[in-house]
């Protein structure tokens, strides 16, 4: 029984030398930053989803350009309330509208400056939106990798003060190294901790991010089509 209360995780955390208590508590900020970034990059790409599904199906449901235009307009007065998709295809059609009105009668003859404004417009809210998409993706990637060494290097500092300890000791048994062991591999178990949740996130926002991508990339190509040819 009273073996249990020693090597209790709260006694083996305050019993730990200050160096590896550093490396726990450092572990465990991350891993509250590392889940604060996943549920709202969670919730964030989930919203970027529905909301280009919902653009997709007004967009191809024949509806017309101008019309989708002001809807976009105004809903990006509402905070909250525009999608990257709709962005992508407001910044395309308000460089299209801009080119267009500065050409006046000469649009007609000059329709590759039309579609090459609007295509790079909307390359650029592009890469605004993935730009948006993907923050906070390279830290869960080096929470994921840097998280079990730092985690090891608390365990081989700890383990290397347990050894260190025994020298003063007449006779070495388990129950008197078992403590100072104990306390070290905690470290490893709480950098795995804070390390796993990070690299199935980031694998899995990855995943989500690049089919937003395509999406968004072939969105652009036939929509640079359509003002294709509405120029003519």
């Amino acid at each position: 029984m009273t073996v249990t209360q020693d090597l209790s995780f709260v006694t083996l955390i305050t019993n730990a030398s200050v160096l590896v208590q550093l490396v726990m508590a450092l572990l465990l900020a991350v891993s509250v930053m590392s889940w604060t970034y996943i549920f709202r990059k969670m919730f964030a790409i989930r919203s970027a989803r529905l909301q280009t599904e919902e653009f997709e199906r007004a967009f191809w449901s024949g509806g017309n350009l101008s019309a989708l235009y002001q809807d976009a307009t105004s809903n990006r007065r509402k905070a909250g309330h525009t999608g990257a998709l709709e962005r992508i295809f407001e910044a395309g059609m308000d460089e299209f509208n801009k080119v267009k009105a500065s050409l006046g009668n000469k649009a007609n003859n000059d329709s590759a400056a039309l579609l090459d404004g609007a295509r790079r417009a909307m390359r650029a809210a592009y890469q605004r939106e993935m730009d948006r998409l993907e923050s906070h993706l390279a830290f869960l990637a080096s929470v994921g990798s840097v998280s079990p060494y730092v985690g090891l290097f608390g365990t081989v500092w700890g383990i290397m003060n347990a050894f260190r300890g025994l020298a003063n000791v007449q006779q070495a048994t388990l129950a008197a190294v078992a403590p100072g062991i104990a306390e070290a591999l905690i470290a490893t178990a709480i950098g795995l901790f804070a390390a796993i949740p990070a690299v199935v996130a980031y694998n899995r926002f990855s995943h989500d991010v690049d089919r937003l991508a395509i999406r968004f990339e072939s969105f652009i190509e036939e929509f640079s089509n359509i003002l294709q040819r509405q120029a003519r």
